[in-house]
């Protein structure tokens, strides 16, 4: 499944142990123009977890264009802080061709919150 930087894909997320994951959303980082040949992406964690908080943290509501553009299902945070590089293909692709990715300027706020 092909997908491009700023899409919004259903991953199994690692755990920081590195021995385990979650299925969750997540934002893709990784530049269009970086051809590894290894089926993997480099990926930023989205989280339902709205108390987190900080500069490298970006918080989307669900209601918002960009939530809804984002196909996600509640309040969340970008956490830009927490890269992880996911096997590749994703899960799911969560936005819709018709409706885009992540809008851009805020994708634009997101990439800038990359520490």
């Amino acid at each position: 499944m092909p997908c491009n930087r700023s899409d919004v894909v259903l991953v199994l997320y690692p755990h920081a142990d590195l021995r385990t994951a979650k299925k969750r959303p997540a934002l893709v980082v990784q530049s269009d123009n970086v051809e590894t040949g290894l089926p993997q992406r480099i990926v930023v964690m989205i989280t339902s977890n709205v108390a987190r908080s900080g500069p490298t943290r970006v918080h989307v509501r669900r209601e918002s264009p960009e939530g809804k553009a984002m196909g996600i299902l509640m309040d969340s945070v970008i956490v830009t802080d927490n890269l992880a590089t996911c096997l590749w293909p994703v899960l799911a692709r969560l936005t819709f061709a018709a409706a885009g990715t992540c809008h851009a300027d805020f994708r634009s706020d997101a990439i800038d919150a990359l520490p």
